[in-house]
């Protein structure tokens, strides 16, 4: 799920050559109560009261530092994560911030943050399941009846990432126009239940957050297995909106490319 950050990996790297160290202090980015819609909802924003980031790589994985002080987790935990790349990423959320620190624009740091504390105590098949229940919702999934050009929008933009996803896993997703949603047989369920398994818990809290972004499971399956980019996913997820906006020349393109992909 990290794959994207390894882009920073190089105009990172001078974080890694920073000055670090120094005793360890407490430097929480959210409160430590999680609110129903995201585990940690972090305070709106913050005076900057640090100079420099760097990352250091220690006995558990990779730590920022802000300072000479480690960053650590709403519940104090030291901030610890598996990849350079990820740290990177992280590294690069805190150096961007300028005079004030706004932390609604961490979103990495967020989910490690949750990843790490696991506020909800949740496990990795509640994860799974979680993840999973997109698809009785999903954005893609449900279709208008009118006006016709939307219905034909719906079909030209949505259904080849349908027939991607179908092929790709060997299964089946259907549409529908009802109110009620699609019929998901129960043996897709279980194919992707068992594909999410094998990823991790670190992986699986990105997932979830995505595929609540867009609304879609196979909008976020597309983004893993890099079917679509992360422009084309947003699109299509807001194609209604984009069209009741009046359908913006921008649409088609993101969107045109990874058409001509699917053919």
């Amino acid at each position: 799920m990290w794959r994207s950050c390894l882009r920073l990996r190089d105009g990172g790297r001078r974080l890694l050559n920073r000055p670090a160290g120094g005793p360890c202090a407490s430097m929480s980015p959210g409160p430590t109560i999680p609110s129903p819609a995201r585990a940690y909802a972090p305070p709106t924003e913050r005076k900057r009261f640090y100079q420099n980031v760097s990352i250091t790589q220690g006995e558990g994985g990779f730590e920022i530092n802000l300072d000479q002080r480690k960053l650590k987790t709403p519940q104090a935990k030291l901030f610890t994560v598996p990849s350079e790349a990820l740290a990177i990423a992280v590294a690069t959320e805190w150096d961007s911030q300028q005079d004030t620190i706004k932390y609604y624009t961490m979103h990495l740091t967020t989910l490690c943050n949750t990843s790490l504390d696991n506020p909800t105590q949740r496990n990795k098949d509640q994860l799974i399941r979680a993840a999973v229940k997109f698809l009785d919702t999903d954005t893609i999934c449900y279709r208008v009846e009118e006006p016709e050009t939307l219905v034909e929008l719906q079909r030209n933009e949505w259904d080849p990432v349908i027939e991607w996803a179908e092929k790709r896993y060997g299964v089946e997703i259907n549409s529908s126009t009802s109110i009620m949603g699609p019929s998901i047989p129960a043996k897709t369920r279980e194919v992707l239940v068992s594909h999410l398994a094998s990823y991790n818990t670190w992986a699986l809290q990105g997932i979830e957050f995505v595929a609540a972004q867009l609304k879609s499971l196979v909008l976020t399956l597309g983004l893993i297995d890099l079917h679509l980019t992360v422009e084309q996913a947003v699109l299509l997820s807001r194609l209604e909106e984009e069209y009741q906006g009046g359908f913006p020349c921008q649409l088609e393109k993101f969107v045109q490319p990874a058409r001509m992909a699917w053919h």
